[in-house]
């Protein structure tokens, strides 16, 4: 595990750290589609990505959810960090967005290393600040984008994570990741086909441009 870890993390820790982590942290492979964390759970360890994306989501009371973000290589949860430090129930839910190798990291040694390492309290903030930038784009989306901006805007990023212009989901799966019907989804999909900007398939919608 030293060796992914000095690939990954090398830049952002130094070698005493690395070693730390390598001793306290415990490797995981999560198969996509996988729940990795939910909702009212307790949370006592903190995920640092080796390779993957995980989908985090939140949920209204009517059971519905939004997606609030995307972690990958290099990433942590910010929420993740906030639950673990405070011994909260966590508020979010975790997905496996691909196939994800992660690290995870007891919550004792997190706050043991936050006073010993400068190299793990920066990325620590560096983390929170990222995160708040993700969520207030996707509560910027949700208050300034029309819906068929905010779906275009989706299908990219999900290009973007998977790197391949093939999306593999229902139109029902992107509509609760945008917090909508399955109808609107389709509509604006089929618009975006008719603009040449996708083809539609079963189960999966290929990016034109």
């Amino acid at each position: 595990m030293i060796e992914l870890l000095r690939e990954n993390f090398g830049s952002f820790f130094e070698e005493s750290l690395l070693n730390e982590i390598n001793n306290s942290g415990v490797y995981k492979e999560i198969p996509e589609g996988e729940l990795l964390m939910d909702i009212g759970t307790y949370v006592t360890a903190m995920p640092l990505l080796i390779s993957g994306a995980i989908k985090v989501m939140r949920e209204d009371d009517d059971g519905d959810e939004l997606l609030l973000y995307f972690l990958e290589r290099g990433d942590t949860c910010a929420m993740t960090l906030s639950c673990c430090l405070g011994q909260k129930k966590s508020e979010i839910r975790a997905i496996a967005e691909r196939d994800t190798k992660l690290i995870m990291i007891p919550i004792q040694k997190m706050e043991e290393w936050t006073s010993k390492y400068k190299s793990w309290r920066n990325f620590v903030f560096n983390s929170y600040q990222n995160r708040l930038d993700e969520m207030l784009e996707t509560i910027d989306s949700i208050a300034f984008l029309n819906m068929d901006e905010r779906l275009w805007n989706y299908l990219q990023e999900k290009c973007r994570i998977a790197k391949s212009t093939i999306i593999k989901n229902t139109h029902q799966e992107i509509a609760y990741d945008l917090h909508t019907s399955r109808v609107v989804i389709s509509r604006l999909l089929k618009s975006l086909e008719k603009n040449g900007k996708i083809k539609l398939q079963r189960n999966s919608i290929e990016i034109v441009t």
